[in-house]
């Protein structure tokens, strides 16, 4: 897709991200701090989880498309080069939403220690916080390539800062 409506598709997707990367983050950590939570989410959770790890190869490939479509410079190569890094990222949110479904609904959840519990809370906050960094720097990352040169000093109304 490189398209939609005559402007560059990228610029619509990245929204799913920017929304579903922090929403999917949020929820496994809930999840993963309590089982009841994530026994009531049922598949609510790897279902998310597979739709944000869906949308960041398909924005990624409608950012290359308008990549090539684009006066390129650093800002654009760099903002392309931090995008290539989330795919990862939300690999990893989706395979502890599956464990934390996975093991939210097997009676064997009753079971784990206390410690399996908090070392797996963890490890899901980690993987949270890397992805909404990373999604974080993508953004700003991006938002500097488009508009860093696009603005004058008289477009602000005035304010210099």
């Amino acid at each position: 897709m490189s398209t939609l409506d005559g402007l560059p598709a990228h610029i619509f997707l990245v929204h799913f991200v920017v929304v579903f990367v922090p929403l999917t983050a949020l929820a496994l950590i809930v999840c993963a701090l309590s089982p009841a939570v994530a026994r009531r989410a049922g598949l609510l959770l790897p279902v998310l989880a597979f739709v944000t790890l869906a949308s960041v190869p398909v924005t990624s490939h409608a950012g290359e498309w308008l990549e090539d479509h684009v006066k390129g410079g650093d800002l654009v190569r760099k903002h392309a080069e931090l995008g290539d890094g989330l795919l990862p990222w939300a690999a990893g949110l989706f395979l502890l939403a599956v464990l934390v479904w996975w093991f939210a609904r097997e009676k064997s959840a009753r079971r784990m220690s206390t410690a399996v519990r908090i070392g797996a809370a963890v490890l899901c906050a980690v993987v949270a916080a890397g992805a909404v960094v990373d999604v974080y720097r993508i953004g700003d990352s991006g938002a500097k390539a488009a508009w860093q040169d696009a603005l004058t000093s008289s477009a602000g109304g005035g304010d210099s800062h």
